[in-house]
This record gives C-alpha cells, structure tokens and sequence, in this order.
C-alpha cells in the first residue's frame, strides 16, 4: 500500500495534509519542515527513520502525535480541497507574505485563503493589525473606526481577526471606507466564527482577503485563537490595540509583535473603564506607542527602527497574565 507521502502530488499537496494532522503553532512540525520540506516530513511521520533535529524521545512523540491523526480518508480530503472554494499558498508563492517568515518554526505550514490574495504581496508596512477587546466600548468601537478610515484613506490594508468587538468595527469601518481589510480567522473558512459575523466575513471575503492556517471544516479552539494571533502580529508592520483589557488576548498579539520588532501603539481610555486597562498600562510600561489619531499609526507603519520597550517580553508576559501555548496543545473549543 502507498504511504502518504507517496499520494503527495508535490509540496503544495503535502502541506495540505500537514496542516490537517498537526496543530497550529507547533514548532516541531516547524522545525522538521523547514529543514526537509513537506514530502519529506510525511515520509518521516510514518517511517522508523532518525529525523533531523529531533532527538530520538522527542522524534518518537512528534510521530505519536501526528499519527494518532492520519486516517485512511486523509489523502481523498486532501485531493478534495484542490481546485475548490478556497485557494491556498505555500511559501514557494509570489505572494507569499514574507513577514511571516519571521516567525521561523512557529510559521504556518500553509495559508488557506479566499479573496485579494495580492493583498499579502504587498509591503509588510502596508498592513496594520487593529486588535483588542471583544466586549468593546461606544468609545473604543469610535475611535477604532477612525483608526481603520485613516488607514483607508492612506490606502494601508487593515488586518483583524474577524472577532466581535474591536476587530469587527475595524473592519466595518475600512469596508464603507473603501479600504482593504483581512481577517484572519482561528477555524476553517468554510466555518465563520463568530456566527453573528457572518455576512460580515463572508463580505471580507468577496471584496477583500480571508485567511487562515486551518483547512476547511475546523473547528476554532482557544488554543487555535492564541495561535492564529501570532499570525496577526506577523503579517503586520505595526499592532495597534484601541481598547483592551489587561487580561485581554490581544495582549498576545501585542508580545509577538514585540519578539518579532514591530511597531506597537496603543489609545488611552479612561482610567474608570476596565475596557481600558490593558491599553492604558502598555503605554504606562513604555511598551506601546501612544496612539490618539491615524497619523500615528502611520508613524509606526514607517518607522525605520520601532520603538525599545520599556520592559522585556518575560516581565510583560507576567504582568499582563499570559504565557505562550504549549506547541501542539489542541486547546478546548470555545
């Protein structure tokens, strides 16, 4: 009987299958297919062979992991996505974004896609990741729609992830701006979340770029959301949280950004609103920008050097409650 990586018809194909049987963000599966490609990984998963870079124990719990997940229908699904409702890029494409490289063995084995794929061609400072808090403010929801018209007024692409709250008034707001926006979603495409976003989503998806790691008919997960905020902060020169609380999951959007040396800016809210509290202390500990109108989220866009935190990513991790996922961890569904 062939094995999988014999039904592989190239590397495109192979990390289709990868991104159905290994979680997201799960620097393994990172490390082994940056070093052999996607043909390559699939044969190691299913062979008794040494894999480069894995120590015996941690490449026999690589393969424990990955194995539990390849059932015998896996290469029919993977032969079911190609030439369908979604496309998909692989880092061998032209518009390939290139900020996500930096990300190394935590980059995404691939990117399922529908709409303005050019979208993520262009120049790493024109996108902005507009982020924050779910349970949003009148206030916070104002001044992210005028950050998000600025951007589309300056013809920047504004970037979220499709969520209630801030991330659904940035991209309203670009839309009847006439700007550009992508979501980055935490589940299949084919799968809209949250399901009062869905005309919304599929809009984004008509007229501008959706995005996601997950292959069609995946489920969100806490740990897909925390690992589909990494991608968030990569694709961007510059995150930008309007309003969010300390305990906020922007917050881990914010630390990527910072580990990968992008520009980070935050709105002031007010001191007796607990939607503000996160902002308000990012920018008390130096480690954001103070932002109070688009001109200075354009500042940080081209921005030749960001700006130094005032503290180290370990001490932020601390202060605002939030650790990186264990690689792998499949989370719970929200």
């Amino acid at each position: 009987m062939a094995t999988l990586a014999e039904q592989m018809q190239g590397e495109r194909m192979a990390r289709v299958a990868l991104s159905m049987i290994a979680e997201p963000n799960d620097s393994t599966t990172g490390r082994v297919l940056a070093q052999v490609g996607g043909i390559e990984s699939l044969r190691l998963i299913e062979s008794d062979d040494p894999v480069p870079g894995l120590a015996r124990a941690d490449a026999l719990m690589w393969r424990e992991r990955l194995t539990a997940r390849v059932t015998p229908d896996l290469p029919g699904r993977v032969a079911e996505t190609q030439g369908g409702e979604f496309g998909t890029l692989i880092p061998a494409d032209k518009e390939w974004p290139a900020g996500l490289n930096d990300l190394g063995e935590r980059a995404p084995y691939l990117l399922w896609t529908r709409g303005a794929t050019s979208f993520l061609a262009a120049a790493l400072s024109d996108r902005v990741t507009l982020t924050g808090s779910r349970a949003s403010t009148s206030y916070g929801e104002h001044v992210t729609g005028d950050l998000a018209t600025g951007m589309a007024d300056e013809e920047r692409i504004v970037v979220a992830g499709g969520a209630y709250g801030i991330e659904g008034a940035a991209h309203r707001a670009a839309l009847a701006a006439g700007g550009q926006t992508v979501a980055v979603l935490a589940g299949g495409l084919d799968r809209p979340y949250p399901a009062g976003h869905s005309d919304l989503l599929r809009r984004i998806g008509d007229v501008g770029l959706l995005v996601s790691e997950l292959p069609p008919g995946a489920a969100p997960s806490r740990h897909r959301f925390i690992a589909r905020n990494r991608l968030m902060a990569a694709l961007s020169g510059a995150t930008v949280v309007p309003e969010a609380g300390v305990r906020s999951g922007s917050m881990t959007t914010v630390l990527t950004a910072r580990e990968l040396g992008r520009g980070v800016g935050a709105v002031p809210g007010p001191v007796t609103t607990a939607a503000s509290t996160g902002t308000n202390e990012l920018i008390k500990q130096r480690f954001a920008s103070l932002v109070t109108q688009p001109s200075d989220v354009i500042a940080l866009l081209d921005a030749d050097d960001p700006p130094k935190p005032g503290v180290t990513r370990a001490e932020l991790a601390q202060e605002f409650g939030h650790r990186r996922p264990e690689p792998g961890a499949p989370g719970r569904s929200l």
